[in-house]
């Protein structure tokens, strides 16, 4: 089954630090490996993005940063997996990463299947 992992933050996502870089790394270098894991990237900040609505009907577009964000999507990673319950372990490890090496970070991760066959 294929699942992505989404990691979101209350807060702006600052650059990681250097040791969670090599952990980051390291991770994905494993799983590339393993066959697992299919994509990953981190994602640009908010104010270089662009929104498309579709509100009471009319299209617009908003240029970021959007005001009204609760939460910033920092990144995100694709697997191919056996099943939810190993979905649910890379992204433990993953999120213990980030306790290990960004001290006061907060976040989650969103561990999503994706439709069909």
């Amino acid at each position: 089954m294929r699942f992505m992992s989404i990691v979101t933050s209350p807060q702006p996502p600052g650059p990681p630090s250097p040791e969670m870089m090599e952990a980051m790394g390291k991770l994905a270098d494993r799983e590339i490996k393993a066959v697992r894991m299919v994509d990953t990237g981190g994602l640009m900040p908010l104010a270089t993005g662009a929104q498309v609505r579709i509100t009471d009907g009319p299209l617009s577009v908003v240029d970021g940063p959007f005001v009204e964000a609760k939460e910033v999507i920092g990144g995100y990673a694709i697997f191919e997996l056996r099943d939810k319950e190993e979905a649910v372990a890379k992204a433990v490890e993953f999120m213990q990463d980030h306790r290990d090496h960004m001290p006061g970070w907060e976040g989650t991760c969103e561990v999503r299947a994706f439709a069909g066959p």
